[in-house]
């Protein structure tokens, strides 16, 4: 799948949104995922600049033929955040008319979020898998950030959102937030995923933007906690 297999990674406010000193300060990752026979490719996450992301693709010879949502927070999907107005998903909407692919759960938090009309949104349960071309992305639910937050795995990555960072995780003090779900996302949910799986967090909050599952097990704090008890103590706000 290496030579078929098409991936992009690109940081807000530097690779796109130049100048949007919020996404500057945000350092949001935007993930472009496809098949490079087909020419078809999804964005993950598409927010600030949704047009420029198209044009990013559409630059590598590619498509976009759909959209993935980790999570309802306005850096992801877009919506108004602080005082700021983010584009986000609506505003691709508008340029393409694609499907934008998110967990069940998160279907009523997108909604009020951006004002897409559910209509817009396929709904997903865990497990389920997401075809462009033939690669396939697998999503995992992994609550405990916000009720549906999901992570993608895919051809030995696994792109996180904000559940799991290179150091860290999630806030949990959010509305929809539960600490002990994020525990169970962490500890049981993400367990099975190997270590030579490289992460790909949702934001860039580490000197580095990747790493090995085996170097995040291996040094991150949020992973370290043997039980729930223990985890919530250390981590929920």
């Amino acid at each position: 799948m290496s030579d078929q297999f098409y991936f992009r990674q690109w940081l807000a406010g530097r690779d796109f949104a130049v100048g949007d000193r919020l996404a500057k300060s945000m350092v949001n990752f935007v993930y472009a995922v496809g098949d490079r026979v087909s020419g078809q490719a999804v964005l993950i996450d598409p927010a600030y600049a949704p047009g420029e992301l198209v044009d990013l693709v559409n630059a590598d010879d590619m498509n976009v033929v759909g959209a993935l949502a980790t999570h309802y927070h306005p850096d992801h999907v877009g919506g108004e955040m602080g005082g700021n107005e983010i584009a986000g998903i609506v505003a691709l909407l508008e340029k393409i008319d694609v499907p934008i692919h998110v967990q069940s759960a998160e279907v009523p938090w997108v909604t009020r979020r951006t004002g897409v009309s559910d209509s817009a949104l396929v709904a997903h349960e865990s497990g389920d898998i997401v075809k462009v071309g033939d690669v396939e992305i697998t999503l995992i639910h992994t609550p405990g950030h916000t009720p549906g937050s999901q992570c993608f795995l895919v051809d030995g990555r696994l792109i996180s959102g904000d559940t799991l960072f290179l150091d860290g995780c999630g806030r949990t003090d959010l509305p929809g937030s539960d600490p002990a779900e994020m525990y169970r996302s962490l500890s049981e949910r993400l367990a099975r995923i190997p270590d030579d799986t490289v992460l790909f967090p949702g934001h860039l909050y580490s000197a580095e933007p990747s790493a090995p599952m085996s170097d995040v097990r291996q040094f991150n704090h949020a992973l370290a906690p043997v039980s729930q008890e223990q985890w919530l103590s250390m981590f929920a706000r």
